[in-house]
């Protein structure tokens, strides 16, 4: 034996999924929730506004170059004259001495010669110290305060009654409310 549906059983499922589509969904719906769909909007005129500062700190860095002493330095200084001045002294004392004493003319006209290249290659006997002003960076954070508008605190009727509230922006003399009515059982 099967075991086939009756039509009166099909035809009762249907009604029951008929009913159910019809309803829309209602019956999920707890009775007392409140939902602002179900809200509409109205006027309420503002009673008072005043605007609300709030202070900010925006700290800058400022910095500037200041003196702060001198740096000594020694002009630079050659060598070259006074390895060729020695060279050049060696040879003419070698040329000017004879026997033991060759030797020792060889010595005083190295030195001589040295001595000599060196005063015409840096210019002389004159010895310079430069100075040039020595810089440093200094640098400090300043605090720079503003005041800035953060808002307002509004106080407006509706229906006989004061609320309040805060809002980023100045709302003129009349604000939008959402109001929603539910049954007080």
């Amino acid at each position: 034996m099967t075991n086939k549906p009756s039509n009166k059983r099909i035809l009762t499922l249907i009604a029951l999924v008929a009913a159910l589509a019809a309803s829309g969904g209602s019956w999920a719906k707890p009775p007392f929730k409140r939902d602002f769909q179900d809200a509409f909007q109205d006027t309420a005129w503002v009673v008072a506004r005043t605007p609300v500062y709030e202070e900010v700190n925006t700290p800058r860095r400022e910095c500037w170059t200041e003196q702060v002493g001198y740096e000594y330095s020694a002009p630079s200084r050659s060598y070259g004259g006074a390895i060729i001045g020695a060279i050049a002294g060696g040879i003419l004392g070698n040329q000017v001495g004879k026997g033991t004493g060759k030797s020792v003319a060889t010595a005083v006209g190295a030195a001589t010669g040295a001595i000599v290249g060196d005063n015409l290659d840096n210019d002389g006997h004159r010895y310079q110290q430069v100075s040039r002003p020595r810089y440093e960076e200094r640098c400090r954070v300043v605090d720079q305060w503003e005041r800035r508008l953060a808002g307002y605190n509004v106080v407006y009727r509706y229906q006989g009654r004061e609320y309040t509230a805060f809002l980023p922006y100045d709302p003129g003399s009349t604000v939008r409310v959402r109001v929603q009515v539910s049954l007080a059982e």
